[in-house]
């Protein structure tokens, strides 16, 4: 990993995103920033990088999808997603925030110890997507079935 000149991690939420960023060495990763979760801000947050070829970028997996990577993909950051059940933590982390969770990332994407997952094709990821809405569907149709049949039984 020692051909990329800074590591930076994402912490993804609905509305925003936390920033931070690990140079090489040992030194521990600092806070980047805040912005907006939309593809205007990461666009205008990566394009002020002069050396994007030379950065690697990570975020946890989540319900945000995978357009996060592919827009990075196209701007020329290599993006790796993180299986968010394999990231390392002390037993004593237990303080949670966006912040630390994106710094604790780019220390430990810089380590090399994550583990990225496959990213899939857009229609793959559609299929995923119409196969969820079909079950949750098919849970609530349950559920209702349910409801209705308990006051016969009494």
């Amino acid at each position: 990993m020692s051909e990329y000149t800074r590591f930076v991690a994402f912490d993804v939420s609905a509305a925003t995103i936390a920033v931070a960023v690990a140079a090489p060495g040992r030194t521990p990763a600092v806070d980047a920033g805040v912005r907006a979760a939309d593809a205007a801000a990461v666009r205008q947050g990566v394009m002020r990088q002069p050396d994007r070829g030379t950065l690697l970028a990570c975020y946890e997996a989540g319900p945000t999808g995978f357009g996060l990577q592919r827009q990075l993909t196209a701007l020329g950051v290599a993006c790796q997603v993180i299986a968010p059940g394999l990231v390392p933590t002390r037993p004593t982390d237990r303080v949670k925030t966006d912040r630390r969770d994106a710094r604790h990332l780019a220390d430990a994407l810089r380590a090399g110890t994550l583990t990225p997952v496959r990213i899939p094709t857009e229609v793959e990821e559609a299929c995923r997507d119409l196969v969820r809405a079909r079950t949750t569907a098919v849970q609530v149709r349950q559920r209702a079935r349910q409801r209705v049949k308990s006051p016969r039984l009494r």
